[in-house]
């Protein structure tokens, strides 16, 4: 079983930048896919970034690309987010999720078995 933990979420301000990480427990880490979602109040949870289990294929939510970068330390069992340029609307519960029946990056949560516990980002306009 793998468990995820996130961390790094704050207020900052619009303009500012925010890593988040996500830690692992569990052998499997290295082979899995692993992504952040997103949940702003009131809204349904929202595919935000993806990274294959070697890091070779990334996949970003249209309103995030450019200005958000996945990355994956599979020595250390950490996916981190490193988001820039924050705007208001960035404003989100983000949660960490692990596929472990993936090779390739989804966007659907349906195919993720592990979530963390998610960490509140906000964005003062």
């Amino acid at each position: 079983q793998t468990q995820l933990v996130e961390s790094g979420g704050g207020l900052v301000q619009a303009g500012d930048s925010l890593r988040l990480s996500c830690a692992a427990s569990g052998r499997t880490f290295s082979s899995i896919t692993m992504g952040w979602f997103r949940q702003a109040p009131g809204k349904e949870r929202e595919f935000v970034a993806g990274i294959s289990w070697s890091a070779a294929g990334t996949y970003y939510a249209d309103s995030v690309k450019g200005r958000f970068t996945i990355s994956r330390d599979n020595t250390k069992n950490t996916v981190y987010l490193q988001m820039n340029s924050l705007k208001h609307e960035d404003t989100a519960v983000y949660y960490c999720a692990g596929a472990s029946r993936l090779w390739y990056v989804s966007t659907s949560e349906n195919e993720y078995d592990y979530w963390g516990q998610g960490t509140q980002v906000t964005v003062s306009s």
